[in-house]
């Protein structure tokens, strides 16, 4: 049985899980497990679908990203699928697709991540860089206060905590931490 995964990072996102679900049942996925969760976090479909599997099937994703975090972990779930005799199948791996039942498959597999990881850690020096030089130019100030205490503080004399938090479309315990903040 050819079993897919799909999974978009957040819940706004609903066009590229449609294309990963079309895409997969295209290739011939029979079932599909789908989520819309950060990669970080617990995924329960990716989880559900590793259990699904037996042995002889395989395992489709249209691209190694939506599997997994890093080159390790990328690795690791492959070779649990290997040593229980379940293949895997990446759709989008420069045009061509890779079916890690071949060896040779498995060494691309294993250079891409690698390429996938190296591009995302310079990328990632590059942006630290580059909020360093603003900082030290003044230019970067981080994330403006959204919520001011003293309108809180303002409202909370004729409103609860829970409208409050409503009319300005934040958490309540946010409402709650600003009334307990002193007086500037």
């Amino acid at each position: 049985m050819i079993v897919g995964y799909a999974r978009t990072s957040t819940a706004d996102q609903k066009a590229g899980l449609a294309g990963q679900e079309r895409d997969l049942k295209a290739a011939g996925a029979e079932r599909v497990f789908s989520e819309q969760v950060s990669s970080v976090a617990q995924r329960a479909a990716l989880n559900d679908c590793l259990r699904f599997l037996r042995e002889g099937d395989i395992m489709m994703v249209t691209k190694p990203d939506r599997l997994a975090r890093s080159t390790a972990d990328l690795l690791a779930i492959e070779a649990d699928l290997s040593q229980r005799g379940i293949g895997l199948i990446i759709l989008s791996m420069g045009g061509e697709r890779l079916d890690t039942r071949s060896p040779t498959a498995k060494l691309m597999l294993t250079i891409l991540g690698g390429v996938a990881t190296w591009e995302r850690e310079i990328m990632l020096e590059r942006q630290r860089e580059g909020i360093a030089k603003a900082k030290a130019e003044g230019k970067y100030k981080g994330r403006p206060r959204s919520i001011n205490a003293a309108e809180i503080k303002r409202m909370a004399e004729t409103m609860g905590p829970a409208a409050i938090a409503k009319s300005l479309g934040i958490a309540r315990s946010s409402v709650y931490r600003m009334l307990e903040q002193p007086e500037a």
